[in-house]
């Protein structure tokens, strides 16, 4: 079993290394073969396919690799290793506290280049609606080593007009292991969390932990991911928030409306009086103590790692139909 289940896959990058060497698929069978020959040592059976573990759903990319010798085994890792990372929330003294909310909305924005671009263009949309005030955002000038105004666009849709958006948030303080931690102070000093997933303009549902971040601190979130992410979500037992504000974002295929109607629901929210806000905030608790205690639970811990067991088990039946002399 070959083991890519923290980050996305992606097809191209082994279909450019197999049209470098045979122009054919085939070399990904042979590496299979030979890593399987490697571990197995005296063993007589091989098999003409491998398990390629992975943590994304309704994907092209696992689809590919389904069409080229292996077998997807998903499994949402995420979840396993969210509940380490921020296992300190589930007691933290902190969020025994009464909020003192300084920003409507908490977002952690510090990369931008490859899948993240469109980070750059919800920036720009953020200063259109004039939302700067209401928002705890950072954003980086530079990532990977390029300047983002010298940034090639993948979807050129994203590209955005204004050329100064580093001038209106300051740059992230922090590098990516800061995925592996969170500041209670942040979530005390806010109402809502906009989580910037990694993958938006995509089919595929890949959610990490920036997902269960806030659900582990007790935070409401607004979910910047590909479309259907929030039903993703509810099937492992977690509520949203559909009852108090849209979500209808969530249902929105073309990736520029979608980050439209995120932005325009940041609106509409930023106009509630302090009044208004206090009330949403204790509407959401509820839904926030449900959403952390099954992040917790033992029930939770078990459904990933049962439907990793049988997930499993279904892809060595697969491969085992077909052994190689």
């Amino acid at each position: 079993m070959f083991c890519h289940d923290q980050e996305t896959l992606n097809y191209k990058d082994y279909d450019l290394l197999t049209a470098k060497f045979t122009n054919s698929p085939e070399l990904l069978c042979s590496i299979f073969e030979i890593a399987t020959r490697r571990y197995v040592g005296t063993s007589t059976k091989f098999y003409n396919q491998s398990l390629m573990l992975h943590s994304e759903m309704n994907s092209q990319d696992v689809a590919w690799f389904e069409q080229h010798y292996s077998v997807g085994v998903y499994w949402w890792s995420h979840a396993v290793i969210a509940r380490d990372w921020f296992r300190y929330a589930e007691i933290d003294p902190v969020f025994a506290n009464p909020k003192s909310i300084q920003k409507t909305f908490l977002i952690y924005n510090r990369a931008w280049s490859g899948l993240r671009e469109y980070r750059i263009k919800f920036t720009e949309l953020v200063l259109t609606q004039n939302l700067q005030d209401h928002c705890q955002l950072t954003f980086n000038p530079e990532d990977s080593g390029q300047h983002w105004l010298q940034h090639k666009f993948a979807n050129p849709a994203f590209e955005p007009t204004r050329t100064d958006l580093d001038q209106y948030f300051p740059p992230a303080n922090f590098d990516s292991v800061a995925s592996a931690d969170y500041i209670s102070l942040d979530y005390n000093q806010t109402l809502i969390e906009v989580v910037l997933e990694t993958v938006f303009d995509d089919t595929k549902w890949h959610l990490t932990e920036k997902t269960l971040r806030p659900i582990a601190c007790g935070q409401p979130f607004i979910l910047v991911s590909t479309p259907g992410s929030l039903e993703y979500l509810k099937r492992y037992g977690f509520r949203t928030f559909g009852d108090y504000f849209d979500e209808n974002y969530d249902r929105i295929q073309d990736p520029v409306q979608r980050l439209e109607a995120v932005v325009d629901l940041m609106k509409s929210l930023s106009e509630l009086s302090t009044e208004q806000q206090q009330k949403l905030h204790h509407q959401l608790k509820d839904i926030c103590k449900f959403n952390k205690d099954r992040f917790f639970s033992k029930e939770f811990f078990n459904q990933v790692v049962d439907e990793f067991k049988i997930n499993v088990d279904c892809g060595f039946s697969k491969i085992k139909q077909s052994v190689l002399a």
